[in-house]
């Protein structure tokens, strides 16, 4: 029973979307055109900008005298309120299961809101365990994080995939522990020449067909 260890946004959960309908409502909420949203999106940067930056970043640009700390709020909330789980995705990860993986999150991030969105949506139902980076104490791409996994879910990592979106953090982590890997493109082309996923696809239900058939 070998591991499927996954990442959780835009692998398993569609982050780019959720924000994107948060940010849609607050930006008419402040009176801010809708062509703002493109801005939010880049300040935003696929949720590697730190959440106090961007808060920061939206009080300057409309002059609002909400404090940081509400906005930070207001932006872990929205998200969390803001994710779904796509029912084929939960098809795979039970398709997965059936044909004898292990799924497992590994998910860089802060425990409040990665755990929040992982059990609110009910993804908790189709995944053995998860590890979160802030809890963890070490993030992806570092091996031990992907060691921790292993070690929570009781399973050798020994014939395990990695499945997820980001380059540097799934990809090049496969690669330091010496994992076979399937890269979601989210129409981009690989550039990283250190290192290379054993496969590419468009999304996670691909992504399973493809680990599924070795």
């Amino acid at each position: 029973m070998p591991l499927l260890l996954l990442d959780l946004d835009n692998t398993l959960l569609d982050r780019t979307g959720a924000f994107r309908a948060w940010g849609v409502r607050f930006l008419d909420s402040v009176g801010a055109p809708p062509a703002d949203i493109d801005w939010l999106l880049s300040v935003d940067a696929d949720g590697l900008t730190d959440r106090w930056d961007v808060a920061d970043a939206i009080r300057d640009r409309y002059d609002l005298r909400i404090p940081s700390i509400d906005l930070v709020d207001e932006l872990h909330d929205g998200l969390v309120a803001n994710t779904r789980l796509d029912p084929l995705v939960a098809c795979a990860l039970r398709i997965a299961d059936d044909a004898g993986w292990v799924p497992v999150v590994v998910s860089n991030g802060a425990v409040r809101q990665q755990d929040a969105k992982i059990r609110r949506t009910g993804l908790d139902r189709y995944v053995a365990e998860w590890v979160i980076s802030e809890e963890a104490g070490v993030s992806k791409p570092n091996p031990r994080i992907f060691a921790l996994a292993a070690q929570r879910a009781r399973m050798p990592l020994r014939g395990a995939w990695v499945v997820g979106d980001s380059p540097e953090a799934d990809i090049g982590g496969a690669a330091a522990v010496g994992l076979p890997s399937v890269w979601l493109h989210r129409g981009r082309s690989w550039a990283d020449n250190r290192f290379a996923p054993t496969r590419t696809v468009d999304g996670l239900i691909a992504a399973v067909a493809t680990v599924l058939a070795g």
